[in-house]
């Protein structure tokens, strides 16, 4: 830990433009931030993916069990539901868990101690756990694909969506962790899985929810999300409107200033 707080001090260099120095140094420390958060999680870090993979799976296989035969427009809900779901999951379940540890163990009073913007520490771990929701995302796609028997057509813009998704998410789930005591933050995570997957309009349309819950979640970021991911893997089928464009991408300077402003918070 002391190389790390060393190797993250923010060091001048005359010769350069200050903004380009300090843009340089700030790269420099999100990535030794990003290899101490890889290095600490070894242990447990292919575990985690292993999870996300069989969540993945088993939305997919669990969706079509409780639909019988769906036709192609709900294969398709279904099959892009479920890497929604997966990025939502680590998001809003895992990373307050994992925040929620770093605060028992000390280590994340430890990192307030480093001289670097604690906006490094945010985004070396919304990195982290990006990377740790990709392999479930893959899989839940093609499994979805092959289970319904549809054909996605996956487009350029699938790619930024999944990761403001990823970023919404995880986000939230950082503030989460770090502003509630531990006892209601765990209980919040473990709530949001049953109402992400049963409760939004993620895998079914939001025609099949009472008005008053589809009020809701048009000011919620659940349904933007889902409507990003959708759009990018199926767009002869489905799009987004710029409304939810915009919902989502307030979410998400409102999670990522909020998990900002967690972190900065002490005690």
């Amino acid at each position: 830990m002391t190389a790390l707080a060393r190797e993250t001090g923010v060091g001048g260099s005359g010769r350069r433009p200050e903004a380009f120095s300090r843009g340089a140094e700030h790269m420099r420390q999100l990535g030794l931030m990003v290899q101490w958060q890889v290095r600490r999680s070894g242990q447990y870090l292919p575990l985690l993916v292993v999870v996300q993979v069989m969540l993945a799976v088993a939305t997919v296989v669990g969706y079509g069990l409780l639909a019988g035969n769906p036709d192609r427009i709900a294969g398709l809900y279904l099959a892009t539901g479920a890497p929604t779901i997966t990025l939502i999951t680590v998001g809003l379940v895992m990373t307050p868990q994992t925040v929620l540890q770093s605060k028992t163990e000390g280590s994340l009073d430890w990192l307030r101690t480093l001289p670097a913007p604690r906006e490094v520490f945010l985004l070396a771990d919304l990195v982290m756990w990006t990377l740790i929701a990709l392999p479930g995302t893959v899989v839940g796609v093609v499994v979805g694909a092959l289970t319904f028997g549809v054909t996605l057509s996956p487009t350029w813009w699938l790619v930024p969506s999944i990761l403001l998704v990823s970023l919404v998410s995880a986000s939230l789930g950082y503030a989460i962790g770090t502003l509630l005591p531990p006892t209601v933050a765990q209980l919040i995570s473990q709530v949001l899985v049953f109402t992400v997957m049963l409760f939004t309009p993620i895998s079914y349309p939001s025609e099949r929810l009472p008005g008053w819950a589809r009020i809701l979640h048009e000011w919620l970021p659940l349904e933007p999300m889902a409507q990003a991911v959708r759009a990018g893997l199926a767009p002869q089928e489905f799009s987004i409107a710029p409304r939810s464009w915009i919902v989502l991408i307030v979410w998400c300077a409102i999670s990522v200033l909020g998990a900002g402003l967690a972190l900065r918070r002490r005690g």
